[in-house]
């Protein structure tokens, strides 16, 4: 067999061994060819919230909250020890996450910060004062590695009433429990259909479907008083 005939059938062989290995393996490679989509996500991720003032949030930023400002805090909540600190956790998606709390509701800090966990967002009040907490995560297509936090709140769609989430800070674990999942339009108002004088709902967000930049999925849970 001479060189050149050589060249071509390693060539094949290699051809075919490539397709086979994307076909036994496509669950596990085929991010690879979502990455332009999912990286394209940030730019309308987070414009806007309208329900969250984020112009208005140095007073309650976390660490910085200011003692002098004048914001209810409900009586008779539930919380537990914990040692770990400004975490996010959700029992039935096997998910405890860094909850990061940006300087600003700025698009490339928020793009940067959701690398390194989910999101408080700017302006959102505190568990156990009244309001809303609104919390980002990024969300990815089937296959896509665990890599930096953008698989996160791909599994949100599995919450149902009842279910709990919890949020570790100050070595306080508060406790809230999931009463509704909602799929809305990128751009509309987050959901405040829980949200009353005397509770604390926390609501997360995140792109709909993963890796989809169509619509969002918000899941909103209140928090346990004693």
């Amino acid at each position: 067999m001479d060189k050149e005939n050589a060249k071509k059938i390693l060539k094949i062989a290699v051809a075919v061994y490539l397709a086979s290995f994307l076909i036994i393996n496509w669950n596990d490679v085929s991010w690879i060819f979502n990455y332009k989509e999912v990286s394209g996500l940030v730019s309308d991720f987070f414009n806007p919230y309208p329900s969250i003032d984020a112009n208005a949030i140095t007073p309650y930023f976390y660490p910085n909250h200011s003692q002098e400002m004048s914001v209810p805090v409900l009586r008779e909540i539930k919380t537990n020890y914990t040692d770990k600190q400004n975490t996010l956790e959700i029992p039935k998606l096997s998910i405890s996450v860094p909850i990061i709390f940006s300087d600003s509701a700025d698009k490339d800090l928020l793009t940067k910060d959701l690398n390194k966990g989910v999101v408080f967002y700017p302006g959102s009040v505190y568990p156990g004062q009244q309001g809303q907490i609104i919390i980002l995560g990024h969300s990815a297509p089937p296959g896509w590695p665990k890599i930096k936090y953008d698989w996160v709140f791909t599994n949100l769609d599995k919450l149902a009433a009842g279910d709990t989430i919890s949020i570790d800070l100050n070595s306080k674990q508060y406790t809230y429990t999931v009463k509704q999942k909602t799929i809305i339009k990128r751009g509309a108002d987050v959901p405040q259909d829980n949200l009353n004088a005397d509770n604390n709902i926390l609501t997360l967000i995140s792109c709909w479907p993963p890796g989809k930049d169509y619509q969002r999925i918000t899941v909103q849970a209140e928090l346990e008083l004693k």
